[in-house]
């Protein structure tokens, strides 16, 4: 029977090589190249015109209005951006809110990450049910927290005072505002990074940490001088999807807080989003949203960078 089976599996080897070789030899069908042009003709029209149509207008003031026609003012837009207090402001609140969110998540996924990647009783249950805040929409558990940060009837407050501490304000503090939303957002995207952080650990090599084990070394130094700098590359992967996520976040935002108290929560997505459509200045907020833009390829780029580094 043995034999039987190997026999079985050279054959399927040798036939698998001979397939792979007449595919070789096969000429490319000239028409082969037609099928692409749909998915660019979808990019340059979805991402591409919209990328050029904004920067174009950021050199403009325009109202959107059918009777004032655009008027080029040059770089007049981009100057003020820096005169703008607002502006200024909400880079700050997005680099805090990115920076907070991406940091505690990286930690905590791979925390959970290193957890369920032992062989343990529920293992599987466990994993399905931390995935159940990825799978919610965003504006359903966005309008669910907000319940839950009432000061007068939300949930937290309760569980504050069953544990002998004070009420908080959460989303009506200025100070407390960013790290609750922080709070919402790594509740929902910590399992992303752990399901990343999995996969990356179940491809991990097996003999170094067999040498490492014989040689004496302990659990912490197994982690430290094995399994971090192996997960580096993963470990950026996660760090590089949250960021450029986390960066242009706009939905949670608004659900719960709208920007305020006041501006204290107000991100460049946000900002951006009321200059041009409740204040209708268009060509001040397209200057916002090419910053915005070049920020995030700046920031994408640099991750790349970190990643591919050695």
């Amino acid at each position: 029977m043995k034999k039987v089976t190997l026999k079985k599996k050279e054959q399927d080897k040798n036939f698998k090589s001979l397939f792979l070789h007449l595919l070789k030899k096969l000429p490319p069908h000239p028409r082969g190249k037609l099928m692409i042009f749909p998915a660019i003709i979808v990019i340059l029209v979805m991402i591409t015109y919209p990328v050029i149509y904004s920067v174009f207008m950021s050199f403009y003031e325009w109202s959107g209005g059918a009777i004032l026609s655009p008027f080029y003012i040059g770089w007049e837009n981009y100057k003020e951006l820096f005169r703008d207090d607002r502006f200024i402001n909400s880079i700050w609140h997005t680099f805090y809110y990115t920076g907070l969110s991406v940091c505690i998540e990286i930690a905590l996924g791979t925390a959970l990450a290193l957890v369920l990647n032992r062989e343990f009783r529920g293992r599987g249950v466990l994993r399905t049910i931390l995935l159940f805040p990825v799978m919610a929409t965003p504006v359903a558990i966005s309008l669910t927290w907000a319940l839950m940060f009432d000061p007068s009837i939300g949930v937290l407050n309760f569980l504050l005072e069953l544990i002998g501490l004070s009420p908080s304000l959460w989303v009506a503090d200025p100070k407390l505002v960013i790290p609750s939303l922080v709070l919402v957002d790594v509740w929902k995207w910590t399992p992303l990074v752990m399901l990343i952080i999995l996969a990356g650990l179940s491809a991990l090599p097996v003999e170094p940490y067999e040498s490492a084990i014989i040689d004496g070394a302990s659990n912490i130094q197994l982690f430290r001088y094995l399994t971090l700098p192996l997960l580096r590359p993963t470990i950026s992967v996660a760090a590089l999807f949250r960021t450029i996520d986390a960066l242009k976040t706009f939905d949670v935002i608004y659900v719960i807080t709208k920007g305020g108290p006041g501006t204290s929560s107000e991100t460049l997505n946000l900002y951006a989003f009321y200059v041009n459509l409740l204040h209708s200045d268009i060509g001040y907020g397209c200057s916002i949203l090419v910053t915005f833009f070049i920020i995030i390829m700046s920031i994408s780029f640099f991750l790349i960078i970190v990643r591919r580094a050695r």
